[in-house]
């Protein structure tokens, strides 16, 4: 160490001697620490009473009992818009998957059997392993197809990765 230190001060141009060291000596009761012990437990025990005689005051809700109230902007699942016929609003234009940062919406395109409208979706599937849950891809819709207003946040816990793939009937019904 004393090695090291030699080649750090040789680098900074500075000369040992000219080098003031100031370190407190510890006292009695530093040196047992039973100051420090003792401020621990203080603390330790404020929160275990707190916890026990004022659990309003407390972060954790008990959920699903209690649940948060969410904000009014807040994007939950994404669900797909019907139209008056059962039929969805999407017309498979490409502007969601194009907004998505994340690259979790995929759509697969078909001619319509309506001469009214160009294309219609015949997949339609965003994978929420992916998700960002960011909201481009309801800004980007044209026809309001999309939307994040479910309020779910809830069910985002599956054993296999083949449940949080959003599919076009999933999404249809909520």
């Amino acid at each position: 160490m004393a090695l090291d230190r030699e080649r750090l001060y040789e680098r900074l141009g500075v000369k040992p001697e000219n080098i003031l060291v100031v370190k407190p000596e510890p006292t009695f009761w530093t040196r047992l620490y039973v100051v420090e012990v003792f401020k621990g437990m203080v603390i330790t025990m404020r929160h275990m009473l707190t916890n026990l005689f004022a659990q309003g005051r407390m972060f954790t809700l008990q959920y699903p009992e209690l649940q948060r109230t969410l904000p009014p902007r807040f994007r939950g699942r994404h669900r797909l818009m019907k139209k008056e016929d059962g039929t969805p609003r999407c017309v498979a234009c490409m502007m969601c998957p194009t907004a998505c940062p994340a690259d979790c919406i995929h759509i697969e395109a078909a001619d319509s059997p309506d001469p009214n409208v160009e294309k219609i979706p015949v997949r339609f599937e965003i994978d929420l392993m992916r998700c960002i849950f960011c909201g481009y891809c309801v800004e980007a819709c044209p026809k309001d197809a999309i939307r994040m207003d479910t309020g779910l946040f809830t069910n985002l816990a599956a054993t296999r990765r083949e449940d949080f793939v959003m599919t076009m009937d999933k999404m249809l019904s909520e």
